[in-house]
């Protein structure tokens, strides 16, 4: 249907005065009866009207950020081990009694043709120790040819553990590990392989991420494919630069706090940048809406803000519950993780309330302008009543699912389940060298120590005896005995005791490599059966055994994770939205996109066709915290597509009050934007995937693959159609509750601003404003 646009905007005058106004005797409307936007409304105004002064603030506060973070930027650094665990305990009585073996290592492993023990080879090996030893960060390193173990039994590998200061990998300068890798390659000829490793090693190889411009490029492209225009496309990029630069330099400062991963900066930036520019574009299109209508650029702002700007504001607050959600699992390096990306998310948010309307006041009236030759144009219509009519094309799929809500309910549901189905074969633990590409030091250090000295070489265990007087001494050759007839122990180093004599190191060889399920067996062998008989304090500690504990940590800190957050979710969703149904479906929908998420991980960690892909193209284990981070993100990030979309179909409740036509208008003008949303965060988070990092390219793959299948079969198909089912219980709420629940108005009033406009797009007591400055 249409509508001549000027019958269109006489009756909403004619509404708006005798919905809003009163009179007096010349006709003029009095300035007591406009209605009064919200707290957002009224900062966009401000905002709005000083537009430079806000702009120059956010200069100022990025340039005061370089300057903060340039004096007291932190450095990066992660602790993976779980608090209070016997591995915890055992690395931090090597830290107290073995300062010399409590920090990092890396490993020189040699082969050599003819064997290690040719005096030439020797003269090499030896020379290359002698550099290392000079280089910073290096406290000792074994001379392999006198260390019991350091040659293979064949003669042909050889194998010297360098010592360094640092105590976690990340610690360790990379040009300094770098320097140690040019030496082990100039030393390096025909006959003689050099290779290091060791997660130092494997850390430096990784080099820069890099992966925010191409999201940023990605975005750029479906930003100008949406709406058509360079400026539109330009101010959810302009805002998310800006949130990015000022988020940036604040995550070094959060960083002198707390512990920071290095992995979870270029984390943040993403979410940073996928928020930033998701939240900026659904404002735009409702911007341009509030234009159509017939709302002079100020007045569009401020309903823009009022209305959409209140979803956003929600959508973001549920990014930040989902986030805190981490602190439940009492692990230091996600607190960290969550910080920064909280910050993130905060930056965006000040962005879009404040930077936003301000970016407006200049380019509001011309956010049409220079239109692509191939782009349509895209301008809303007023339909029948004064709401603004939605899209043609998704009110014609919105009418499909309601006639056809049980189909579509029952393949969403069982798509859904297809996708989550793999993750029930899932193998948890942590990668490591063995999973890196061939090519790597790291990789080859790694296959050389299996080749020579077994696959336990990649995964020693490191037992640290608590001797609290000289007679618990006298049992360490039983304990060592003990240990090595224990089935699956290849071989158990002797017993280093330190200076003090209060504290001794056995190092334990398995049978089996780090990630195999029989090492994990026989740790908690050790724990329960050998070392309770041992007649003195031993704790099993090392890489392994941390990557073990930190594993069975979270497992049993997951579901209180879960289940905060979605309590929180809910009860966030309740309150926004005055209704006990949709809080329930909103959380079940979403743990059904999570669980998809889990699906697709698992299926790229196998190793197959799915993996090599991406790059991965051996058995991977699920590194624990990936379930958990995945989980705090996407549920977040669900939560912001599930705000979107009910917040229009509860401003169209409240208008007609009727149900299947709230569903399908709020399908209908929220679809293209969820769509183009889902987009950019797919192309956002899809840049992960060519990352050296298993992590973030586990995680890029995840959460694109759940995002786009969340924004199309979830909430163009499932949410939609259990809705039709659902009827009018979906706004149900018990007439107690009701009274008791602060009034939110999430969808604004759209309403008011619809009825306050006259034949000019202005406010009849309004002068025209002045052009944007």
């Amino acid at each position: 249907m249409t509508h001549n646009s000027a019958d269109v905007t006489s009756r909403n005058a004619s509404r708006g005065r005798t919905m809003n106004e009163s009179t007096t005797t010349d006709g003029e409307r009095t300035a007591a009866a406009l209605p009064r936007p919200g707290v957002l409304g009224r900062l966009a105004g401000a905002s709005y009207r000083r537009r430079g002064r806000v702009v120059a603030a956010w200069v100022l506060a990025i340039a005061a950020a370089f300057g903060l973070s340039a004096a007291f930027s932190g450095d990066f650094t992660a602790d993976y081990s779980a608090p209070g665990s016997d591995s915890r305990q055992a690395q931090d009585l090597l830290e107290e009694r073995f300062p010399a073996q409590s920090g990092d290592t890396i490993d020189v492993v040699v082969r050599a043709e003819g064997g290690v023990a040719d005096p030439a080879v020797q003269a090499d090996v030896t020379a290359l120790l002698d550099q290392l030893r000079t280089q910073p960060h290096v406290v000792t390193v074994d001379d392999p040819y006198t260390t019991p173990g350091g040659i293979s039994e064949d003669g042909d590998i050889l194998v010297a553990t360098v010592n360094l200061d640092v105590v976690l990998p990340d610690d360790m300068p990379v040009e300094e590990t770098e320097e140690l890798m040019a030496l082990a390659d100039a030393a390096e000829r025909p006959g003689l392989e050099i290779a290091l490793g060791g997660q130092t090693v494997a850390l430096a190889e990784q080099g820069e991420i890099g992966s925010e411009a191409i999201g940023m490029a990605a975005a750029a492209v479906i930003l100008l494919i949406t709406f058509g225009t360079v400026v539109a496309a330009g101010l959810p990029l302009v805002v998310a630069v800006a949130g990015l630069a000022l988020s940036g330099l604040l995550t070094g400062l959060v960083a002198a706090v707390v512990d920071v991963p290095d992995w979870s900066t270029a984390l943040a930036t993403m979410m940073g940048i996928a928020l930033g520019i998701d939240y900026v574009l659904l404002m735009v299109t409702r911007f341009r809406e509030w234009r159509a209508a017939g709302l002079d650029p100020e007045r569009a702002t401020v309903a823009t803000l009022d209305t959409a700007g209140r979803a956003v504001m929600v959508a973001g607050s549920t990014v930040m519950v989902s986030m805190l959600g981490l602190f439940a699992m009492g692990l230091s390096f996600m607190q960290g993780a969550s910080l920064v990306t909280i910050v993130a998310v905060l930056v965006v948010m000040a962005a879009a309330a404040t930077l936003f309307p301000a970016l407006l006041g200049f380019f509001g009236t011309w956010v049409d302008r220079l239109r692509l030759p191939l782009g349509r144009r895209r301008t809303a219509q007023l339909a029948a009543g004064g709401h603004v009519e939605p899209s043609r094309t998704w009110l014609r799929w919105g009418r499909l699912v309601d006639r056809h809500s049980i189909v579509a309910t029952v393949v969403g549901v069982g798509l859904l389940l297809a996708l989550a189905a793999p993750f029930l074969g899932v193998r948890f633990g942590f990668p490591d060298a063995g999973n890196n590409e061939e090519d790597r030091s790291s990789r080859q250090a790694y296959d050389l120590l299996s080749e020579g000295f077994g696959a336990g070489a990649n995964g020693p265990l490191l037992l640290v005896a608590d001797l609290e007087s000289p007679r618990d001494a006298d049992a360490l050759p039983a304990l060592g005995e003990a240990v090595a007839a224990t089935p699956g122990v290849a071989a158990v180093m002797p017993p280093v005791v330190n200076e003090a004599g209060d504290a001794a190191l056995l190092t334990v060889l398995p049978t089996t490599g780090p990630q195999d399920a029989a090492t994990e067996d026989l740790v908690h062998a050790l724990r329960d059966d050998v070392l309770p008989g041992a007649g003195v304090e031993v704790h099993v500690g090392g890489v392994t055994a941390t990557s073990i504990d930190s594993t069975e940590n979270t497992a049993e800190r997951l579901p209180l994770l879960i289940g905060g957050v979605v309590a929180l979710s809910m009860l966030l969703l309740l309150v926004s939205f005055r209704s006990i149904v949709i809080p329930i479906t909103a959380a079940l929908m979403n743990l059904l996109s999570v669980a998809a998420a889990y699906g697709v991980v698992a299926l790229v960690l196998e190793g197959g066709w799915a993996g090599q892909l991406i790059g991965i193209d051996t058995e991977t284990p699920m590194p624990a915290f990936i379930p958990v981070l995945v989980f705090a993100v996407l549920f977040g990030l669900s939560m912001d597509y599930e705000v979107f979309l009910i917040s229009r179909m509860r401003e169209a409740w409240t208008r007609t009050g009727d149900n299947a036509r709230a569903i399908v208008e709020g399908l209908a003008g929220t679809g293209r934007v969820i769509t183009a949303a889902a987009a950019i965060m797919v192309a956002v988070f899809a840049a992960f995937i060519p990352s050296p990092e298993v992590f973030l390219k586990v995680i890029g793959v995840g959460m694109a693959a759940a995002i786009l299948v969340d924004a199309t079969v979830v909430r163009m198909l499932l949410v939609p159609a259990v809705m039709h089912l659902l009827g009018r219980a979906n706004w149900w709420l018990p007439a107690w509750l009701e009274r008791r629940l602060p009034q939110l108005h999430v969808e604004g009033r759209p309403e008011v601003y619809l009825a306050d406009v006259d034949g000019a797009g202005r406010r009849a007591d309004e002068p025209e404003l002045a052009p944007a400055r």
